[in-house]
């Protein structure tokens, strides 16, 4: 029996199992490289997974190393935290690699506000002092623990977390992506701070708090 596109039942079943034996295209956070290295040419448009690259004429030595992450951050803000990045936009050279670093650093209790990476898993160890890390899962499940100096850390591809220092002192960590541009979702500010804004109504009943409390929080955080 032909079935209306002219194949027979026969031919379309040998095709769909054959198309659920194919192996399944890879779903790693960036597409792996197909040359040694393309340093990225910022000034260019962003394409689908990366910058184009800068003609090997005008590559030099000094695109391949970055001090950025060599610099103290400033953490006289709100949050009493600052993130230095070392993604492809600080340093061209990991355009297309998969691989980025930032440095974090603490005030004395500053924080790292909840917040998620939609394009990469977290890796990070502390450097100096001591700081809280926790995550939640998807099923809301809460997993913590205090960390000190040469301790490690992961967090999930996309999943919400932060990094309190309940030390005395500073606090510094570093960490580490598997993308060279992993974004980052901060809690506070998608939700308060949105342009535009969230309409109060979503937020007054997702949180269940009256309007004075949100316009109270979005005052906080300057806006």
């Amino acid at each position: 029996m032909l079935t209306s596109s002219g194949l027979s039942f026969h031919q379309l079943f040998c095709l769909t199992l054959l198309a659920l034996l194919l192996p399944l295209p890879s779903h790693s956070a960036d597409p792996d490289p197909l040359q040694d290295f393309c340093v990225a040419d910022v000034s260019a448009p962003l394409s689908i997974n990366g910058f184009p690259c800068k003609p090997s004429s005008q590559i030099t030595s000094d695109d391949f190393f970055f001090d950025g992450l060599s610099k103290v951050g400033n953490t006289t803000n709100l949050f009493g935290a600052t993130v230095t990045a070392g993604n492809v936009l600080a340093f061209p050279a990991l355009n297309t690699l998969g691989i980025s670093m930032n440095r974090v650093d603490f005030a004395p209790g500053g924080v790292n506000p909840p917040h998620s990476h939609p394009r990469s898993s977290e890796s990070g160890v502390v450097i100096e002092g001591k700081l809280l890390v926790g995550f939640v899962t998807t099923n809301n499940v809460y997993h913590s623990k205090v960390l000190s100096a040469g301790q490690m850390f992961v967090i999930p591809r996309g999943l919400v977390h932060f990094q309190l220092n309940v030390g005395e002192g500073k606090a510094l960590a570093f960490t580490a992506f598997n993308s060279h541009l992993p974004g980052s979702s901060v809690l506070p500010f998608n939700v308060f701070a949105s342009t535009p804004s969230i309409p109060d109504k979503v937020l007054t009943k997702a949180f269940q708090v009256d309007e004075d409390v949100i316009n109270s929080i979005r005052s906080k955080l300057g806006f």
